[in-house]
């Protein structure tokens, strides 16, 4: 006690004296790091190297949110449902933490179309998009210890928020040669007795794959076999337009407990109204039994809530979508993924070894060996924004060096016109100038 009288009265004679002064806070340096790896923190990078002097317009083949295109404008029935729960006045209060009872059921409703089962509005709960999903379910998940299971290549907002839950993250492989599906010898080499869980991303993204009825039921076999719940990322849910319909991660819910993450936010191209939501496909009652269920909603407990109009609007965006809609939004993915596959193909330096059937994206791969002065994807990334004002995401965004994700939903006009920028700077880069 002595000591630390001491050690205070000299610090105050230092800043008597005129010595600098002492602060006791210090920067976060693990949210720091966090950030750095989220697909923003790469495309915010990426636009800070567009130059500013260029006249066109800056191509953006990097992110998922085609609402500024007039080709992606959302139906008029869900902005009318916005303006209804606005004006009935019923939604300017608080909401409950896991969400308006009639949104819920709503919900419950939707996804019961695809499942061999029935969903209750208890079975639901609303975040602000699928990101807060994310967010919750790994929270409840983090113990001293513990380890979860993660896609390469993957949507890395889900090693950002397992770094910031301090949840040990351990990748397994998707095969591009079989159509990104899941290696699940890798998945049981990867688990011990400290896995909780791992997570599954269907439709695609990044890679632009639908998963097949017969390749689900085995993921769920071999999550039963392990004993750990899957976590399924379905915010794509219904956006295929290939050879595979769209099939629920929840239909495999009695072989073991699926956790499915959703939104409105991609289906109806609204991302900034952020409503989403987690729910539990658990028909044998396992994670109220180990204590999941209780703890979702303490972790909603202490958490912010989607905007109440929002949620009071659900119902009749749900309900009341007319499937025009829908099919005019497939239509144009399924013709830009053509469209984008066939360019590909004009570029030697880059390969697609999977044409896309789901999602708003593909993986395509880079072979260096024909570029003159690029190193890697983010050195071929930052060269692109600087000389070509296109942005595209690197792979190692997503875990996979020297790959790219190409964004697809955008307009067919600026799609050609980004792809034949790649081209030139392609050709420009080139070993002896020969691509």
């Amino acid at each position: 006690m002595h000591n630390s009288t001491q050690l205070d009265h000299q610090k105050q004679k230092e800043m008597e004296n005129g010595s600098k002064q002492i602060w006791r806070f210090r920067s976060n340096e693990e949210l720091k790091i966090a950030s750095e790896i989220t697909v923003r923190g790469f495309l915010n990078l990426l636009m800070f190297h567009v130059n500013k002097d260029d006249d066109r317009s800056t191509v953006p083949l990097g992110h998922g949110d085609p609402s500024a295109f007039p080709s992606f404008r959302t139906t008029g029935i869900a902005e009318d449902a916005i303006v209804d729960a606005l004006r009935t006045a019923n939604y300017n209060c608080y909401a409950p933490t896991v969400g308006v009872l009639p949104a819920r059921r709503s919900i419950a409703d939707y996804l019961s179309r695809d499942l061999p089962y029935k969903l209750s509005a208890d079975d639901v709960y609303l975040t602000i998009g699928c990101t807060q999903a994310i967010e919750v379910i790994l929270t409840v998940l983090a113990r001293p210890g513990a380890n979860i299971l993660l896609p390469r290549p993957g949507f890395p907002y889900y090693e950002a928020r397992a770094a910031c839950s301090r949840l040990e993250v351990r990748h397994f492989d998707l095969l591009p040669e079989e159509g990104w599906e899941v290696n699940l010898e890798a998945v049981e080499a990867l688990a011990d007795q400290n896995t909780v869980a791992m997570v599954i991303i269907n439709p695609g993204n990044p890679c632009g794959n639908v998963y097949s009825h017969q390749h689900l039921e085995k993921i769920a076999e071999t999550a039963r076999k392990l004993g750990i719940l899957v976590i399924t990322d379905e915010v794509y849910n219904h956006l295929t337009f290939g050879s595979k319909l769209f099939v629920p991660m929840g239909t495999f819910g009695s072989i073991a407990p699926v956790i499915t993450l959703g939104s409105i936010s991609k289906r109806w191209i609204v991302p900034g109204w952020r409503c989403g939501w987690l729910v539990t496909n658990d028909p044998n009652g396992i994670l109220r039994k180990t204590g999941i269920v209780d703890s979702i909603k303490g972790c909603l407990d202490v958490s912010s809530d989607p905007a109440t109009f929002i949620q009071g609007a659900i119902p009749q965006i749900l309900e009341n979508t007319k499937e025009d809609f829908f099919s005019k939004i497939i239509y144009i993915i399924r013709e830009a993924a053509n469209l984008c596959y066939e360019r590909i193909k004009e570029i030697p330096c880059i390969t697609c070894p999977y044409k896309p059937e789901g999602s708003m994206y593909t993986m395509v791969k880079l072979n260096l060996c024909l570029l003159e002065d690029i190193g890697d994807d983010m050195e071929f990334c930052l060269k692109l924004a600087k000389e070509e004002s296109v942005i595209v995401l690197p792979g190692m965004a997503m875990g996979m060096k020297n790959w790219l994700r190409i964004t697809i939903a955008i307009e067919l006009s600026t799609l050609e016109d980004g792809l034949a920028r790649i081209k030139a700077f392609c050709q420009r880069h080139a070993k002896n100038n020969k691509i």
